[in-house]
């Protein structure tokens, strides 16, 4: 039987995940790695290169962010896909973005390395630590 869920704005807890950069995790699946988040993204915060391993999609509700593809202003809707690189995304306003990834997102270092991944688990443990 699927869960059904319903979490208003009174409900969301808020958690870091980078400098100037906060989430709420919205929904998160163990069993396919799916995740879905609502981004809160402070002016000149960003996220530096990373890959997807799993496609990704996004809504900008406000603000804007820029990225390699240009720039997705309020109202944007994007598609990610899976093996994509992004050098630098970034958000020159205050930015609200709802996000979803089918799988793991790796974060890479200066020589093109995996650093980090941001995946389902982690996002749970960083919300249970908030």
């Amino acid at each position: 039987m699927l869960d059904e869920r319903l979490t208003t704005a009174e409900m969301m807890k808020w958690a870091p995940l980078a400098e100037g950069i906060e989430f709420t995790l919205l929904y998160s699946s163990a069993e396919t790695g799916r995740w879905t988040v609502l981004f809160r993204a402070q002016p000149g915060s960003f996220f530096g290169p990373h890959l997807h391993l799993g496609a990704g999609e996004y809504y900008v509700l406000k603000g804007r962010m820029t990225y390699r593809m240009g720039e997705a202003p309020a109202g944007a809707y994007g598609y990610e896909p899976l093996d994509v690189i992004h050098e630098h995304t970034a958000f020159p306003e205050y930015t609200e973005l709802l996000f979803t990834n089918y799988g793991p997102v790796a974060f890479l270092d200066e020589k093109g390395e995996i650093s980090s991944i941001l995946d389902h688990k982690l996002l749970e443990e960083l919300m249970a630590a908030a």
